[in-house]
């Protein structure tokens, strides 16, 4: 079995068994240790090239520093996706003006599902497409669908959440106006 399939199918079995129980609390030790070790340490920014949906054009994240980042990883398969990204378009709208970018970092194979989906959704965030998902998995190390991911003004990842559900939103806005909050440069 390639690597891809591989790892499509551990994302499919990850993302069933989420949609068949509660996602886990951001504050389930595994994850306030993997915010608390990316706060204390210095990460370094991250640097990448992914291409736009729909019409290709190529985006480099180092072109977003001096903006904090929201990356939503999603699918068109996930169901907690089809929740997430509305939620996430609304923070887009209500903090673009103090320096928030949004991106739906799309790793579906085929991308022909992808605007069907954001039409029954009724999401216009800009989509970014990660080819045989290779950022997710080796950059970002993405183990589930939605995983979120906020970028500090220097590209640096801050925090990460696997999972959503909608009392997560409190906890977002918090990182959010931390990492707003913070000069651009350090």
């Amino acid at each position: 079995m390639s690597p891809m399939r591989s790892f499509r199918l551990a994302l499919a079995v990850l993302a069933l068994s989420g949609c068949a129980q509660k996602m886990p609390s951001l504050t389930a030790p595994g994850l306030a240790a993997s915010s608390a070790a990316l706060e204390s340490s210095e990460p370094t920014p991250l640097d990448f090239t992914v291409k736009r949906y729909p019409g290709g054009e190529p985006h480099a994240i180092a072109s977003d520093r001096g903006s904090v980042v929201l990356l939503d990883v999603w699918a068109t398969w996930c169901e907690p996706c089809k929740d997430a990204l509305p939620m996430y378009q609304d923070l887009a709208k209500h903090y673009a003006a103090r320096g928030l970018k949004v991106y739906a970092l799309n790793v579906d194979e085929d991308t022909r599902a992808v605007a069907p989906f954001l039409e029954e959704t009724k999401v216009t965030l800009p989509v970014l497409l990660d080819a045989n998902a290779a950022v997710s998995e080796k950059v970002l190390r993405v183990r589930g669908m939605p995983t979120t991911v906020l970028l500090d003004r220097q590209g640096r990842v801050r925090y990460v959440h696997e999972g959503f559900a909608e009392e997560y939103l409190s906890k977002y806005q918090a990182e959010i106006e931390e990492l707003l909050a913070e000069p651009a440069k350090k």
